[in-house]
């Protein structure tokens, strides 16, 4: 692994000044086994930090666990994470081992995080103070020695106020704290991202891509990305996908869907716009007015929070 001055962390890339105040946060908090809390917008690469904090941990810890809580249906939420006794509820055939207990000696990542209910909640908090968890319609507890690192787009502090998150359980969570930037906070990582995602996906489409012309690199670098690096990653597989030739063009980039463009957004409904694309729009300009604070834009454009990531989700954003 590359020391300071590098342009990657493990298999995290960039170099700009935001990601390596990254870097030095991973190498402090990675040898002490306490929770650590990932904050950042979709698409940043949350679990890739996760996943590097877990590795240059002192504490040799083999197994790894990411789950995304917010892919999971909030009745199986309790069995996933805790298991769950023989006969505990409808379809209970047989006791079956939850993630924690699973875990036992690794490390647990928990992606969005700010999405599990009151209950969940509960049930985290008291398997966290006490390293035991009980399965559910169980009577014993387990141990349970795991590291517990946990990630979440909303803000969480605005989730206490509101009452929808745990005071307790997000003061368990943030021992320590750490920001992950959005890609428009790190523009001079944009063409090594590019780069390397041109390189890996030309290697295993057998593809040979020399680099980028020089109008493609002026369209990487002026879109805002509102996905993130999961956004620029997935636009590069498609260029690599679309060329024909050994250099990628924008041609190649846009394909039959082009990313907003930061000239974009300039508070002009035009004629021959849906309601749907004026509406993206206008969330979009809200964003940059923000710097991608969501729970303000939301507040801004008189959304529930709920509501306004419906919203995100619905726009792809």
């Amino acid at each position: 692994m590359e020391k300071k001055g590098r342009n990657k962390f493990g298999d995290i890339i960039g170099k700009s000044p935001a990601m390596r105040r990254v870097y030095r946060q991973i190498e402090k908090v990675a040898p002490y086994d306490f929770a650590v809390l990932i904050n950042g917008e979709t698409g940043t690469g949350k679990d890739m930090v996760a996943l590097e904090i877990h590795k240059t941990s002192n504490k040799p810890r083999e197994l790894f666990f990411p789950i995304n809580m917010g892919a999971i249906p909030k009745e199986l939420i309790g069995s996933t994470l805790f298991g769950h006794e023989k006969g505990a509820f409808t379809g209970a055939v047989t006791r079956k081992k939850g993630l924690f207990e699973t875990a036992d000696g690794g490390t647990i990542f928990l992606d969005e995080i700010g999405t599990i209910d009151q209950q969940t909640q509960i049930s985290l908090l008291r398997t966290i103070e006490d390293k035991k968890v009980r399965r559910v319609g169980g009577t014993t507890y387990i141990k349970c020695d795991v590291r517990l690192i946990a990630a979440t787009n909303v803000n969480l502090v605005e989730a206490v106020a509101a009452g929808d998150f745990r005071e307790d359980l997000y003061y368990r969570l943030n021992i320590f704290s750490l920001y992950l930037p959005p890609l428009r906070k790190r523009r001079g990582d944009v063409m090594l991202l590019a780069e390397a995602f041109a390189n890996r996906y030309a290697n295993e489409f057998d593809k040979t891509i020399r680099g980028f012309s020089g109008e493609a690199r002026r369209y990487l670098n002026e879109n805002l990305w509102p996905g993130n690096v999961r956004e620029l990653e997935n636009t590069i597989i498609r260029a690599v996908i679309n060329a024909d030739d050994e250099i990628i063009t924008p041609d190649t980039l846009i394909g039959e869907s082009q990313p907003q463009k930061a000239e974009s957004g300039d508070g002009t409904v035009k004629a021959g716009m849906t309601l749907e694309e004026a509406e993206k729009e206008l969330i979009i300009l809200t964003l940059k007015k923000v710097d991608g604070h969501k729970g303000e834009a939301a507040r801004m454009l008189g959304l529930s929070r709920k509501g306004f990531y419906n919203k995100l989700k619905k726009y792809g954003l």
